[in-house]
């Protein structure tokens, strides 16, 4: 099979993924079209609000597309075409479902945040650690969506890369504060069609000059200095499944007028996502003829926004097909970055029982969050974001769990979420065990003890918690 039909093929099953696989997990949730939402029960002029679906779609996808749907996979890359495959079964199997139950348990327990959903189905202690955690891996992607946007903007304007960190910062802290529709709601579609046109003109102008697509399908491949598992599935991150997106969806499950859009809204952005990744380890490993072509690009430094940029402006110009493009890629982590902090603001007035109609309560919130990641953005790029990814997958392992005792408790077929878990939680066991910012043990032993504990998740699971409850349980 030639590298552009593989491509294709990957593309079909993304798609064919969200109306079969996508039908199938709606199927087993039972969403009920009668039942009024959030949005309608709860409305406040501030964060519970109905919004037309093209806008929640539009919104849910730039919240959840931050950096990781391109700077993960072009570093995912250098694993070889192996990437693609994780990217396509890890975004429809896991990622999607992922991201699907963590809108729609919102929805059904009132818009609630994370810890909140936590709580309800793994209890009190879990429900208080995931309020830290959940605190910690916001302010962390607020963080990290805030160097690489700058650094971009910096190769476009000429201006500094800390006027830019600055400007950013600023527009984080007004959309974190100001009514969900006054500045997210009205900027976001014209950063959908930028974002829209980066993905499709990539791929369309790579096919239209001749590149060679996808030139090495040896799925052996391993350019990088670490080992693939679990690595790839920690690097690549949001291209195929993300725990930040849980953080981030019941912002729009509080925006969603109809259970039956939850399909569209959740599953069908995460689709939308890996369509994304899977653009771009297809440029990095065609544009540079291969894994290793990439590696050298990248630099010691690994050094994806060059990658970026290269990229963009050969493919499509240096003018402004070339610049649109980039934008594209700048929209992402900026989206992600100012609904991160909206969302540490939301999950910590939870905690506090804060009403946030008013200014006040508000900045009482947000303003210690920025001082926090002004701080945090001084410290190395590269040193936040493996903080970032380790965290960002453990937050999904615990979703995945979760959304597995939703199931269980109701009698339901939960498969499609406890396996995906114990998949997620061997990648974030045996990646802290072997990692620097880990554990550092070696790598066999850190292997086993990863494996070991997702048959002990497992088995934990199927014997306390995968037993259904003895009432019946409001849907």
């Amino acid at each position: 099979m030639s590298g552009g039909l593989f491509f294709l093929v990957c593309l079909g099953l993304l798609i064919g993924g969200y109306f079969i696989y996508g039908a199938i997990v709606e199927r087993i949730f039972q969403p009920n079209e009668n039942r009024p939402t959030p949005a309608k029960t709860m409305a406040d002029g501030m964060d519970y609000m109905e919004l037309p679906l093209w806008k929640v779609f539009l919104i849910q996808l730039l919240n959840i597309a931050g950096l990781g749907p391109v700077f993960g996979p072009i570093l995912g890359a250098l694993y070889g075409p192996a990437a693609l495959l994780w990217v396509v079964f890890g975004c429809i199997f896991a990622g999607a479902v992922h991201d699907y139950f963590s809108g729609m348990m919102s929805i059904r327990y009132k818009g609630a945040s994370v810890p909140d959903m936590v709580g309800a189905n793994l209890g009190s202690i879990a429900r208080q650690f995931m309020i830290y955690f959940s605190v910690v891996v916001l302010v962390l992607v607020g963080v990290v969506f805030v160097n690489g946007p700058a650094g971009l903007l910096n190769k476009i304007s000429g201006m500094s890369t800390m006027s830019w960190v600055v400007i950013i910062f600023i527009y984080y802290f007004l959309a974190t504060i100001m009514p969900i529709d006054v500045i997210i709601g009205r900027i976001y579609p014209l950063f959908g069609a930028i974002l829209l046109f980066m993905a499709a003109a990539l791929p369309i102008m790579m096919f239209a000059k001749g590149y060679n697509v996808l030139p090495n399908l040896d799925f052996a491949t391993n350019t990088h200095t670490l080992p693939m598992w679990p690595m790839m599935f920690i690097t690549i991150a949001c291209g195929a499944i993300s725990g930040f997106h849980s953080t981030q969806s019941p912002m729009m499950a509080r925006c969603i007028g109809n259970e039956k859009l939850g399909r569209k809204a959740f599953y069908g952005a995460m689709i939308a996502e890996g369509i994304i990744g899977l653009i771009w380890v297809t440029v990095g490993l065609s544009f540079y003829e291969g894994a290793e072509g990439l590696r050298k690009a990248l630099g010691p430094s690994g050094n994806a926004a060059l990658v970026v940029s290269e990229a963009c402006n050969t493919l499509l110009g240096s003018g402004l097909g070339g610049t649109l493009a980039i934008l594209g890629v700048v929209v992402l982590p900026i989206t992600s970055g100012d609904t991160a902090f909206r969302s540490a603001r939301l999950t910590i007035a939870d905690l506090f029982k804060l009403p946030q109609q008013a200014v006040i309560p508000r900045l009482m919130i947000a303003v210690p969050l920025f001082i926090i990641g002004g701080v945090l953005s001084q410290i190395n790029f590269g040193v936040i974001w493996r903080y970032f990814g380790w965290a960002n997958q453990t937050l999904a392992m615990f979703i995945l769990w979760t959304a597995a005792v939703y199931l269980a408790k109701r009698a339901r077929f939960h498969w499609i979420c406890s396996l995906p878990a114990a998949f997620m939680t061997a990648v974030t066991v045996t990646y802290l065990c072997y990692d620097k910012i880990g554990f550092g043990l070696p790598y066999e032993t850190s292997f086993y003890i990863g494996i070991g504990a997702a048959i002990a998740c497992l088995a934990f699971f199927l014997i306390r918690g995968c037993s259904p409850s003895p009432v019946p349980l409001e849907d």
